[in-house]
């Protein structure tokens, strides 16, 4: 992590101790391991606490980050308490999937636990990235007496509809390669320092219960019941007490926010900035701000009941991007911070823009029938789902792709125009199959031709009606769909064109449809709503971010190098695209108690021409822990797999696992799953 631009702070208003360590019982048994910082006169003077509860290891996996950001918040009167869930790091039991009842019944007694300490005050917080940011949302909507605010961080209130499953209703080839993820996650050893000789009991329990979460995904191809639970948004009046929600541009999730703006009753701020998937202290792209000071003002006005002029700003703050080269990565993102009092704003007002054949104009032309037969391997330039701020994970210039697509351009434009919300596609189509979907870009073109992706949307047209339950396309049928395209803050700079690409493919990013496809689409007969920002007043009045602090990182050993990279290959003799990614993380030593780790995540995704079913994912995960002192040398293979034919999904894996050079556990699965409208 590239900490070169934050400031450092060594000295805080309280002195700060940590507990690297300590274990909270539950009621049924289980032991969960807990980190704690606090100031170290907590005990003559009680503080709040702020709780963070992830599957993530706080022994290693966000050791890194968690050094950066919770003794700053100790050192100005917080105890922070970082937990493992059940099954993760050094924690007892077995972690069965994401967001269970469980998971959020274990938060409820941690925070009970956590008030009845003598260093607790009695009000409490919760922050969160991803995985903690859906439950800080999640344990919110439970309602915990000492909870009075929380900060949650790119996540959502919609499991199936804005995840990384289901996208639109299309799966995502990230419904695959998260399942690995976790997969890989799950195979990991506590560490014997910590657990002592118990290590190896709870590491082969959890092998021996670590089947594939994809199982359990594979199952729950729709939005029912499974992807409801957790998904805040079935009653957002069960949430209470104060919401920060955060979100990034470059990230996958950024959607909530706006939503919940615009449907929780509690008080509530809203804050995107061009970040991809990290905390916004030392995100990219940038700017990164001094998130801990803007949250620590957050913090102080509701569980110190202080006077910080946080909730007297406006609601919405956003970073308006600017019309910029298009690259698949960015160190800095140029625009600058607008803000709205509220959130839906009646400063933003609908533009009607109308696709006639060969152009984006604001005037109904001629209706044409234009086809849409994409290519299955149109795609390879879309960037990953998720960005990380890794070079280069995100959309690169969009012209190959624009060029496989039907395009709609808009004469160059005479003056700037911002965009801030949901742009909308309305579109009259027929499909030649029952089962189809289709993909729109907007897209900024500059004058040379440079194509950059602003934002982008899909929908399975068997969900042109309802995620809960689809219906076949009738083929030759003309359908009215409404398709929505992700949230987006964007200005486009005069002499630059707006362009709509549309296409029936986007892979890998998405799993192709059951059959080749082709769409008849009506032309002048569908258009494109902006939600224009009319009235800038007020952003020149901004109080500016303080710039990024964070407490000392911790200190490591890069023992063996890291490195990351993405590429594609095409094999035009036999008609095959290939789309590699490859993660190392090296081998780290964490220098305070001499714990090695490290992984390597290789994925590749394959394709051939015209054929969606020869689509194949496949993605290997190495896990590595060591302490040379001890003898211990453990590794972890995991192996993961997707096929599909018209009717079925087919799934592999196995799970290897090695002490030194013995196989000491081995298990496989193999299993079908009918395609349902997916």
């Amino acid at each position: 992590m590239n900490t070169d631009d934050i400031k450092v702070i060594h000295e805080f208003p309280r002195s700060v101790q940590e507990i690297e360590n300590t274990f909270i019982p539950l009621a049924d048994g289980i032991q969960l391991a807990a980190r704690i910082w606090m100031p170290e006169d907590a005990l003559e003077n009680p503080v709040p606490a702020i709780l963070e509860f992830l599957p993530y290891r706080k022994r290693d996996g966000t050791s890194e980050r968690d050094a950066l950001t919770h003794p700053y918040y100790a050192g100005h009167g917080y105890a922070c308490v970082r937990v493992d869930m059940r099954g993760s790091g050094e924690s007892d039991g077995i972690l069965e999937d994401e967001y269970l009842k469980i998971e959020q019944d274990n938060a409820l007694e941690v925070l009970d636990w956590i008030t009845t300490q003598p260093w607790c005050s009695g009000n409490t917080g919760i922050i969160g990235i991803s995985w903690g940011g859906f439950n800080g949302l999640q344990i919110a909507a439970r309602r915990p007496p000492s909870l009075k605010a929380i900060v949650t961080i790119a996540s959502t209130d919609d499991r199936y509809s804005d995840d990384i499953h289901y996208m639109g209703g299309v799966m995502l080839d990230d419904n695959l390669s998260w399942g690995a993820n976790m997969f890989a996650f799950n195979s990991q050893p506590p560490d014997p320092a910590i657990v002592g000789d118990r290590w190896q009991e709870l590491w082969m329990a959890r092998l021996k219960a670590n089947d594939p979460w994809v199982l359990n995904w594979l199952e729950h191809q729709r939005r029912d019941t499974f992807w409801q639970h957790g998904s805040v948004c079935e009653n957002y009046d069960d949430i209470e007490c104060a919401v920060y929600a955060v979100g990034g541009w470059a990230d996958g999730y950024s959607n909530a926010v706006p939503r919940l703006l615009a449907n929780l009753k509690s008080p509530c701020k809203g804050l995107i900035g061009p970040w991809a998937h990290k905390y916004p202290h030392f995100a990219k792209p940038g700017p990164r701000i001094g998130f801990l000071q803007e949250t620590l003002r957050w913090w102080d006005h509701w569980l110190k009941n202080e006077s910080t002029g946080v909730m007297d700003e406006p609601q919405y703050r956003v970073w308006m991007q600017n019309s910029n080269d298009p690259l698949p990565y960015y160190k800095e993102r140029p625009g600058r911070w607008v803000a709205e009092p509220s959130w839906p704003s009646p400063r933003i007002k609908d533009e009607t823009w109308f696709l006639n054949p060969n152009s984006l104009s604001k005037k109904a032309r001629r209706s044409e029938s234009l086809l849409i037969q994409t290519p299955q391997n149109m795609g390879t330039r879309q960037g990953e789902w998720v960005l990380f701020g890794l070079d280069p994970d995100g959309p690169a210039d969009q012209r190959q792709d624009d060029g496989a697509s039907v395009v709609f351009d808009s004469e160059p434009l005479d003056k700037s125009l911002e965009i801030l919300g949901a742009p909308k596609l309305r579109l009259r189509l027929s499909s030649d199959q029952p089962n189809a979907f289709i993909a729109a870009r907007l897209n900024d073109v500059a004058p040379d031709g440079a194509s950059t992706r602003v934002t982008f949307g899909v929908l399975n047209l068997t969900h042109r009606d309802s995620h809960e339950n689809p219906e076949p396309l009738i083929p030759g049928k003309i359908y009215e769909v409404c398709l929505p395209l992700n949230d987006i803050a964007h200005s486009f700079q005069p002499g630059h064109r707006i362009r709509i690409s549309l296409s029936n493919t986007l892979w890998p990013l998405l799993w192709p449809s059951p059959e080749p496809v082709t769409l008849s689409f009506e032309s002048a007969s569908s258009e494109l709503t902006l939600p224009v920002r009319t009235d800038p007043s007020g952003d020149d009045e901004l109080t500016p971010f303080a710039a990024p602090e964070s407490a000392p990182p911790q200190s490591t050993t890069q023992i063996q190098p890291e490195s990351f990279s993405r590429w594609v290959e095409r094999d035009e003799a036999n008609g095959t695209t290939r789309a590699n990614l490859l993660i190392d993380t090296g081998l780290l030593r964490l220098d305070s108690h001499g714990w090695e780790h490290g992984s390597i995540s290789r994925e590749t995704c394959e394709i051939t021409d015209k054929d969606p079913n020869s689509n194949k994912a496949s993605i290997h995960w190495t896990m590595r822990f060591r302490r040379p002192e001890a003898g211990l040398d453990v590794r972890t293979e995991t192996y993961s797999s997707l096929r599909s034919t018209p009717t079925e999904f087919l799934f592999t894996a196995s799970l290897e696992a090695f002490e030194g050079e013995e196989r000491v556990y081995f298990n496989e699965w193999k299993k079908s799953f009918p395609r349902d409208l997916n």
